[in-house]
């Protein structure tokens, strides 16, 4: 048996997330599909995201377990054709030691969040950016989004279905900037709750419209309620950047 390490890139659009679901189409049924008629095999991808419905990937770590021997360079090039039409498409792949885990061998995630700041409809950039026809004061959203930054209880910033077992997380870095028409928020954690940077970026696009401010953005983090949040952005602005893990593996 060899474990496989695979690096995922993905338009999320048309999937229900990256996890197999029983009401659509998944990342990891389309994974295993195409697997499966390469190999001939059932196995099972693991991977260090769940992302939900519509959001995209750049940089996703997965892994299988095959019986089948194959040399990773084939392994990826067989994956690519095989899964066609599908958005979805393996940009790395290696052998990696059997106690690598995509999911709990990861020490850090890193998001993006994309918001084009225009009244012009999106043509190109549809289903891959969050419109936002209002001005927006990228360095305010920046300033009271360091107010997230640190260990907290993020109560208020979970989805009520999240089953994370504690609400407490470390958020590392929160970073906005302005890049001509878009509005750019970066996130960084070892890992996040559910809905989490969806949540943080809906509240910092009402302080970038004047409707919170810093203030306000702090006493919904105190309140720890979900009821106390602002606003959750949509998914299609979101994409997971990357996973880290520690020096010694891929």
């Amino acid at each position: 048996m060899t474990r496989f390490a695979l690096t995922l890139e993905f338009d999320g659009t048309p999937f229900s997330g990256l996890q197999r679901q029983s009401n659509g189409a998944s990342v990891q049924q389309s994974m295993e599909d195409a697997l499966h008629r390469i190999t001939g095999e059932r196995t099972t991808l693991h991977s260090a995201g769940r992302t939900d419905a519509g959001v995209h990937a750049l940089g996703m770590r997965s892994h299988v377990d095959l019986e089948k021997d194959i040399a990773p360079f084939r392994l990826m090039g067989a994956l690519n054709a095989h899964l066609r039409p599908d958005p979805i498409a393996v940009t790395a792949c290696e052998v990696v030691p059997d106690d690598w885990h995509a999911r709990f061998s990861c020490t850090g995630r890193r998001y993006l969040y994309r918001i084009v700041n225009r009244r012009a409809p999106l043509a190109l950039q549809r289903d891959r950016a969050w419109q936002v026809p209002t001005p927006l004061d990228a360095d305010a959203m920046h300033r009271a989004a360091q107010v997230l930054v640190g260990r907290h209880d993020f109560t208020t910033f979970r989805s009520v279905h999240c089953q994370a077992a504690d609400p407490v997380k470390t958020l590392d870095l929160l970073d906005v900037e302005r890049i001509g028409e878009e509005v750019h928020i970066h996130a960084a954690a070892r890992s996040f709750l559910h809905h989490q940077v969806r949540s943080m970026v809906g509240c910092l696009k009402l302080v970038g419209t004047g409707t919170w401010d810093e203030a306000r953005l702090a006493a919904a983090l105190a309140a720890r309620d979900r009821r106390a949040l602002g606003l959750n952005a949509p998914s299609q602005g979101l994409y997971f950047v990357e996973a880290s893990y520690p020096d010694d593996l891929p």
